[in-house]
């Protein structure tokens, strides 16, 4: 395939990217992906336009023309081929008895395979040191950072517009299954909640939680916790915690040391 050519596919799925990926305000991890492979350029001009591909002349428009037929394959293709290229995911961490008795009883959400949300490793891009937890508030994603050069990504829920948080803060503590103190804001909400709820199934904070201070030692009131509703993961509903799958923060927990520099933007 010859440079320009390539350069005329780069340029369409680009467009294409923008169109598919950012509705949602998530930057396109899948095009930029794409323009770091060339199999994937190759995938996505599949079946019978394949021959054509490698056999053409110089007339570009001919290949970009062909390639708008293929949208629908090609972006399916795509995001697929992005997994082999640049990124991949991995098993659920091991669970102790007592996470896994409690996981039984916790509302059930069966998540969704979309290949732009999925937990993955991928790329650091973060400029920031390992062990760092980076918090994309408007992509709805989590990152840690990890040794050689990778990050882990989870999809999470943020605070709703007029509670969303943003700064940088340091972890002081962690919790398996922590009680919960309705604050203030909450109780204005719901005057109906106790005073602790305790942890366990029912519990909003779910399987873990991370207790963000402030650089001077106080505390933010800000959590990196579970939930006990999945169904809202991805969307802007807390009182301003970060929210993730019970799964999710039980491996983030497992990786994550007291001090770990927050970043939340």
């Amino acid at each position: 395939m010859r440079q320009h050519q390539r350069g005329e596919i780069c340029s369409f799925l680009r467009g294409l990217g923008s169109g598919v990926v950012n509705h949602d305000g998530c930057e396109s991890d899948v095009i930029r992906g794409i323009m770091q492979c060339e199999s994937a350029v190759l995938l996505v001009c599949t079946g019978p336009i394949v021959h054509n591909l490698l056999s053409m002349n110089d007339n570009s428009q001919t290949l970009v023309r062909s390639m708008r037929k293929l949208i629908p394959v090609g972006v399916i293709l795509a995001s697929l081929s992005l997994v082999a290229c640049k990124s991949e995911t991995f098993p659920d961490p091991a669970l102790s008895a007592r996470d896994i008795q409690l996981l039984a009883l916790t509302p059930k959400f069966e998540r969704g395979k979309d290949p732009f949300r999925l937990r993955e490793r991928m790329k650091d891009n973060t400029g920031q040191p390992p062990g760092t937890i980076v918090v994309d508030s408007d992509a709805k994603f989590l990152y840690f950072v990890e040794e050689k050069g990778t990050m882990i990504r989870y999809e999470i829920s943020v605070g709703a517009q007029e509670y969303t948080w943003r700064g940088e803060a340091v972890v002081r503590r962690q919790a398996e299954w922590p009680n919960w103190v309705p604050m203030e804001e909450a109780r204005k909400l719901n005057p109906a909640l106790p005073k602790v709820v305790e942890g366990g199934p029912e519990n909003p904070l779910g399987a873990r939680a991370l207790y963000l201070h402030d650089k001077d030692g106080k505390d933010t009131f800000i959590r990196i916790h579970g939930t006990n509703e999945p169904e809202y993961i991805g969307q802007n509903v807390s009182l301003g915690c970060i929210r993730m799958h019970n799964v999710d923060v039980i491996d983030l927990a497992k990786r994550t040391q007291l001090g770990a520099k927050v970043i939340v933007r």
